[in-house]
């Protein structure tokens, strides 16, 4: 079948864009990189959440080994509906296979009681079930979508990607974000401006134990500001209180009484007693700062 994103090069100048001509260049050539060494793999299964870094590997992974690729997603409460939605869509127009499974992260005690390292429970216990259905399928390899840009960040779960073997071929390749932005706007893949969309266990502050109630409120929030036209949205779930972080460019809208007005009604149906405002605006890594200072 036909794909349904470009192959060729093209225009990507839009604001915002910072890399230089030669950084476009490098990144092209990291992407050449990138398709070599997929293409020495045997075949791989591609741990595929519907993000931007995970939808650009799987697209390259297609590419160079075609049927031998699969895409794997799990489904579960810490996963918003709309996400898991629009990974099968997108799997679906390229026609690669993609298998669904349920990843239950309720039932880990570790992970529900939330402490600093949940991440790290959570991706054992993802990698146990991927590596799994890799075998079922006499699949080698298991990949995710890690970049360089992510060893800046608290990410419990790459230790538990490294004891399970899990590759990162992105790492491997130093792709940036930046990069699998711009790689991904040339190849006209749908998610190159995404905004980045952890999962909802991370609206929940460390210590605090996870329930499903408490996730479908935020999923159901963040799903009506959404509605509203904001992007790079956050309800943090504080018990009763819901804090919104969004762009600071955004932050304005709650200025017209008329749109607060309905967003303090409909998350109050949703559950929440109280509607807090970040006048800070949505800034990644916030909630990992106490961390930080450890």
């Amino acid at each position: 079948m036909s794909q349904p994103f470009l192959s060729g090069i093209h225009d990507t100048t839009k604001e915002g864009n910072a890399l230089t001509k030669t950084d476009k260049n490098i990144a092209r050539l990291k992407k050449e990189k990138l398709v070599s060494d997929l293409r020495a793999l045997d075949s791989l299964v591609v741990a595929f959440s519907g993000g931007v870094d995970s939808t650009f590997l799987l697209a390259l992974a297609h590419q160079a080994l075609g049927q031998k690729v699969v895409a794997v997603t799990a489904k579960s409460a810490i996963h918003p509906d709309r996400e898991i939605e629009t990974a099968v869509r997108f799997a679906l127009e390229m026609g690669i296979r993609h298998i669904l499974f349920q990843s239950d992260e309720m039932e880990i005690p570790e992970f529900v009681s939330n402490a600093q390292d949940r991440c790290y429970y959570c991706k054992r216990h993802l990698f146990h079930m991927i590596f799994q259905i890799a075998r079922d399928n006499n699949i080698r390899h298991v990949s995710h979508g890690e970049n360089v840009d992510d060893l800046n960040d608290h990410r419990p779960g790459f230790r538990a990607a490294g004891e399970a073997g899990v590759i990162a071929p992105l790492m491997e390749a130093t792709l940036t974000k930046d990069e699998i932005r711009l790689l991904s706007q040339e190849m006209g893949l749908p998610t190159w401006d995404k905004p980045a969309l952890p999962c909802l266990a991370t609206r929940i502050p460390y210590g605090v134990p996870i329930t499903v109630e408490d996730l479908r409120m935020v999923e159901t929030a963040e799903a009506f500001l959404l509605e509203q036209g904001f992007s790079d949205i956050r309800v943090r779930h504080h018990r009763s209180m819901a804090r919104i972080e969004v762009n600071k460019e955004n932050l304005k809208k709650f200025v017209d009484d008329g749109l607060r007005s309905i967003i303090v009604n409909t998350l109050r149906q949703i559950g929440f007693e109280h509607i807090a405002l970040d006048l800070e605006g949505y800034v990644p890594g916030k909630t990992d700062r106490r961390l930080q200072k450890m």
